[in-house]
């Protein structure tokens, strides 16, 4: 309860600020590129329930491609490189903490595809808390997309090389997760970002 409180509490107050923020981006991503301004995608999300992940549009509206992205793909386009780069993509994601469909600290939260790779007992445990908008291993891969523009087979190293590592932080977070924990991930978050 408390966690759900903190969520709340954090998001009201960064709401404000960051909605016009939040309404300058979507003008940005629509004038770049034909499309909507958001990008919704089916992710597992507490107890396996499917929900749709919210982020501001990064790559063009047409074409699939694999659920991965490396640094380079051409489908991202000119406002996405930055946004990417920065992480605002993920600024809309306040609205599914909002909803609680997410927390702001928690394992990513993945599409079905890859949380089906995951052994049943770690998902299980994965699964058990709500899915975050930052935690350790999102501190450790900042950088993922250019470890997998590196890979001459990108699925496989993150299927093989990433997420292995990053079962580990979400198993260690399901295990010792705090409100005092939550802040300094947080903290360490906004440090990673503008530090």
């Amino acid at each position: 309860m408390s966690k759900r409180l903190l969520d709340l509490l954090v998001t009201l107050l960064l709401l404000p600020v960051a909605l016009p923020l939040m309404v300058a981006i979507a003008l940005w991503v629509r004038l770049d590129s034909r499309g909507p301004a958001l990008f919704r995608q089916p992710r597992v999300g507490r107890d396996g329930r499917l929900f749709r992940i919210h982020k501001f549009r990064t790559m063009c509206a047409a074409g699939g491609g694999p659920q991965i992205t490396a640094r380079g793909d051409a489908r991202i386009t000119r406002a996405g490189r930055w946004l990417r780069a920065t992480k605002l993509d993920e600024l809309p994601q306040l609205i599914d903490v909002l909803k609680g469909d997410m927390s702001l600290v928690g394992p990513r939260p993945e599409v079905p595809r890859y949380m089906a790779l995951y052994p049943e007992d770690a998902r299980r445990l994965i699964l058990s808390v709500r899915p975050g908008i930052t935690d350790r291993a999102a501190i450790e891969f900042r950088d993922e997309e250019r470890l997998l523009a590196e890979s001459h087979d990108p699925e496989r190293t993150y299927v093989e090389r990433i997420m292995p590592i990053k079962q580990r932080h979400y198993l260690t977070y399901v295990a010792q997760h705090s409100v005092a924990g939550d802040l300094r991930i947080l903290l360490d978050t906004l440090r990673a970002m503008f530090g």
